[in-house]
């Protein structure tokens, strides 16, 4: 049974005690696959050095986070569309935008997500969405590239029905995590409206762990509960859920 965690943040300081005991964690409980997202220049260093270690098992995206647009956030997108010449990324990510910690760099985001979305069309690479408190803004942005090569993971999916539907006309599969597992999370209550083709795991380590760690760090050997979850809501084993959702993410990634 092979799972894979489309978003995690392997990279992060809640891992720099623990690193490689957490990932190994992660293969004993059968995920042997890991996709990493950017968030700014200062993490490029241990995403490459990560990838080093586990060349086999680990995927690095290249991107600006929608919270790290700030004032310098030129420089930032001239140090990603830099690192992407050089190094095999398998996606751009994470991007999109957040209008929930701060609304004052709006137009910024929302340039900064347009300018990295033409990067993966011309690059021919899938996209990884960050949105929180931001559908509207972000299915806008979206809606210019209908019709486009544009694929990509909606990461961390908390809309509702309708939006979801709307996410995968736009030829994204939903990413979904420990929010699946919590009684006010919401999206068990429709997701299995959802094709199980059009879905892929993830933990966003470590933040937003599943029941039941839920508070507490997450991490990728996690990912077992929102598959067991999974497997409930469709009414399927665990091996069916791991297969099916594997697949989707080599669909998604090419790899």
């Amino acid at each position: 049974m092979i799972l894979t965690d489309t978003h995690t943040h392997l990279y992060s300081e809640a891992f720099d005690e623990d690193q490689e005991a957490m990932i190994q964690r992660a293969l004993d409980a059968g995920v042997e696959r890991f996709f990493v997202p950017a968030i700014d220049a200062s993490y490029t260093d241990a995403m490459l050095s990560l990838k080093k270690k586990y060349p086999a098992q680990v995927h690095l995206m290249c991107g600006l986070h929608p919270t790290h647009v700030k004032e310098n956030y030129k420089e930032e997108l001239a140090h990603a569309a830099e690192m992407l010449q050089k190094e095999p990324y398998v996606a751009v990510g994470e991007i999109g935008m957040d209008l929930y910690w701060d609304k004052s760099f709006k137009s910024q985001q929302q340039e900064a997500f347009h300018t990295q979305i033409q990067w993966s069309i011309d690059k021919k690479l899938p996209i990884a969405i960050h949105c929180r408190e931001a559908f509207d803004e972000v299915f806008e942005v979206l809606d210019d590239y209908q019709g486009t090569a544009l694929h990509g993971i909606f990461h961390c999916f908390t809309g509702n029905l309708e939006q979801a539907q709307r996410a995968i006309d736009l030829k994204m599969k939903l990413g979904i995590g420990g929010v699946v597992t919590f009684k006010n999370g919401k999206i068990d209550q429709f997701l299995d409206q959802i094709p199980l083709s059009e879905i892929v795991l993830e933990t966003d380590a470590p933040y937003l762990a599943p029941v039941p760690y839920r508070g507490k760090r997450n991490e990728s050997a996690y990912l077992i509960q929102v598959a067991k979850k999974l497997a409930s809501i469709y009414n399927k084993d665990l091996k069916e859920i791991a297969e099916i959702t594997t697949l989707n993410s080599r669909q998604v990634f090419g790899i």
